[in-house]
This record gives structure tokens, C-alpha cells and sequence, in this order.
């Protein structure tokens, strides 16, 4: 196993073991049995065979269409790599997230993700499995790598997972920050540029009058910053009473897996559809 995989496993595992010790990690309130279920199968397949099979696809794109341009940027400084895979990989993923709560058919593989009545480390890859294979980010992820960059994916990549493994926990880490009177300016600018539990906990909020929910915004996931960029934004320094989706009639675990190769037949409304 690669050595980012394994720092990446590390830090998954140490918000786990935080939430076991602090919030029950397997006991949240309002899981049901399925929940379990599914978050085994989602992890499953993303760590087997979705991911693999999106950044290898990209690379084999790439090499289809540029064969000579193997390897051309692998003498590119770090930050300008950095900043490929910002633009390539996570604005376009803010973009294809903001999609999947606009556009019915998309919705149908992201909803899975918002279908936990409870925020946790256990909710980061709850998907659809075609959710991610047909991710643009993990494509072109593929193509930086195949020009070059894989080095840079390899810190990219931790440093990324790091802060959306923050922002799904259940330990809120930034409430202490925001009452401190030493770090509280600190955090105005923080909670600005990266994704943060306050305001990802509010895109999963299942009540959108409640004033801090904010499903059709804070799409973010390392960077928040794209939110204030387009105008999604919805900073409260609070978190919702509720998670879920609201307004929306049951659908099976099948369903939420592997739609739409099985499906119950109910027309699910986007987000940007339903009424508050």
C-alpha cells in the first residue's frame, strides 16, 4: 500500500477512535440498521474498485489522447502542482457536488450521503457507487498523475482527506476555537478557506428553516473558499439539531447503492425542488 494511503487510513481510523471514545462512533442517534450496512458496502467498493477505476481511467484517457505528454509535468514546483489539483480535482468537485442537489438523476447518487439522520467519520463515503466513478475530479486526478504530478497528488490527497474527515466528525473541533477569544479571529479566516464541522454540518441539516441548514450551499470540500467565491455560503458558527433529507419518501438500501440498476420507482425531487 502506498504511504499516503496508509497516513490517510491513519487519520480515518484516529477520528474513529475519537468518536468511539467520545460521541459512540457505532451507536449514533436515529441510525437505523441499514446505515451500518451500507457505509461496509460504500467503503468497500470506493476503496476497491470506484476510485481505482477513475483514476485509472483518466491516466488511460490521457494516454490515449497525448501519449508524448507522459511525465511532462513532473518538473512543475510543488505549489503550481498544488494548485492543478485545487482547480482539477476540488473546484470541479464543488461544482459537480452543487450539481448532484440541482439536477434530479444526480441526486439519485449522492442522496445516500445525506440519508444518515447523524453526522460522523462513518458518513464520509456514503454514495452511490457510480457517484464517484463518474466523478470529474478523480478523472482528471488521473490525467495530473499520468503528467506527472502523482508526487503532488500523494500530499494533496492527505492533506484533503484530512480536512473532509473534520468537517463530516461528529467532534466538533472548531466550537472550542470559535469561543476562544485568542483563536476566534483566527477561525474567521479559517472557516473561510477550508471546509469546517459548522459549515458542512449545515450543508447535511435536514431542516432548511431552521436557520443554519444550508443543503442548496457549502458544497465545499477542502476548500469552503469556492462556497464564498460563487455566492453558496452560509457561515453560522452553529450546527443543526436534525440531519437528513427533507420532504423526500423512503428508499431502499439497493437502491441508494447501486441506482439505477435497482430502483423502487418513486420520482425523487432534487433539493432545489422541494419546499422547506
Amino acid at each position: 500500500m502506498k504511504p499516503e494511503m496508509l497516513v490517510i487510513l491513519g487519520i480515518f481510523f484516529s477520528f474513529g477512535v475519537i468518536e468511539f471514545f467520545r460521541t459512540d462512533l457505532f451507536h449514533k442517534n436515529g441510525q437505523k440498521k441499514r446505515d451500518g450496512i451500507f457505509e461496509i458496502l460504500s467503503v468497500l467498493a470506493l476503496v476497491f474498485f470506484t476510485q481505482p477505476f477513475a483514476l485509472f481511467m483518466g491516466a488511460y484517457v490521457t494516454s490515449l489522447i497525448a501519449p508524448q505528454a507522459e511525465g511532462a509535468l513532473a518538473g512543475l514546483p510543488f505549489i503550481a502542482g498544488f494548485a492543478l489539483f485545487l482547480i482539477f480535482d476540488d473546484l470541479t468537485q464543488y461544482w459537480w457536488h452543487r450539481a448532484s442537489h440541482s439536477l434530479p438523476w444526480l441526486y439519485k447518487l449522492h442522496r445516500p450521503h445525506h440519508d444518515a439522520a447523524y453526522m460522523s467519520i462513518r458518513v464520509v463515503y456514503r454514495n452511490n457507487i457510480f457517484y464517484y466513478a463518474l466523478m470529474p475530479g478523480l478523472w482528471l486526478s488521473g490525467a495530473l498523475v499520468y503528467l506527472g504530478l502523482g508526487w503532488v497528488y500523494a500530499f494533496y490527497i492527505v492533506i484533503k482527506m484530512a480536512v473532509i474527515y473534520g468537517a463530516h466528525s461528529d467532534v466538533r473541533w472548531d466550537r472550542p476555537l470559535y469561543e476562544n477569544r485568542f483563536t476566534a479571529p483566527v477561525m474567521w479566516l479559517v472557516e473561510r478557506v477550508i471546509s469546517t464541522p459548522a459549515t458542512h454540518h449545515a450543508h447535511h441539516g435536514k431542516h432548511k428553516a431552521d436557520g443554519v441548514t444550508n443543503y442548496k450551499g457549502n458544497y465545499g470540500n477542502l476548500l469552503f473558499f469556492w462556497d464564498v467565491l460563487f455566492g453558496t455560503a452560509l457561515i453560522t458558527r452553529r450546527y443543526p439539531k436534525e440531519f437528513g433529507v427533507e420532504n423526500l419518501p423512503e428508499t431502499s438500501l439497493g437502491e441508494q447503492l447501486v441506482w439505477p440498476l435497482i430502483s423502487t420507482g418513486r420520482k425523487t425531487p432534487s433539493p432545489e425542488t422541494r419546499t422547506a
